[in-house]
């Protein structure tokens, strides 16, 4: 199967969200970067390119100018084992960003993300009806996901 890597299309901060990105997840490197060339519609020596890895991910940067913006309708999900990953991952990521709801986030370029714990998805599938519902409600309230306060959701009827 050919690799499938998303390409996010920023402005011009490629390379400053690469950076920052490289400093959210561990493992983490730029692996090329490619600059416009007189040939090329951007400024020539200007970063075009920046591929980079999160954790042994492949992503590309582009820098292609101010005519599409990010939106929701894509987004990354970050999978935690504990509440410390939340919390890493959700204080970093919405440093000059915003919070949303239900565990997303939009970062400081834009980019949708999804920090959820395991153990959410874990009650879901696996709970009756009554539990996962009281779990869709405590989760209803939350922005960044609270584990102990879905584990209680699950544990205690309400």
């Amino acid at each position: 199967m050919p690799e499938i890597t998303p390409c996010l299309w920023f402005d011009d901060q490629a390379e400053q969200a690469a950076e920052f990105y490289l400093s959210v997840f561990p493992n983490s490197r730029i692996v090329e970067t490619a600059h416009y060339t007189d040939a090329n519609p951007g400024q020539a020596g200007r970063v075009m390119i920046v591929a980079f890895e999160l954790d042994g991910r492949r992503f590309v940067g582009l820098n292609g100018g101010p005519q599409f913006q990010f939106d929701e309708a894509i987004s990354f999900q970050i999978d935690c084992e504990t509440q410390d990953d939340v919390d890493h991952y959700w204080s970093r990521l919405t440093e000059g960003g915003e919070e949303g709801p239900c565990g997303w986030l939009k970062d400081r370029f834009g980019v949708s993300w999804q920090v959820v714990p395991r153990r959410l998805l874990d009650l879901l599938r696996e709970s009756d009806a009554e539990t996962a519902a009281r779990v869709t409600t405590c989760l209803y309230a939350m922005k960044k996901i609270d584990i102990a306060a879905i584990e209680q959701a699950a544990t205690v009827p309400a």
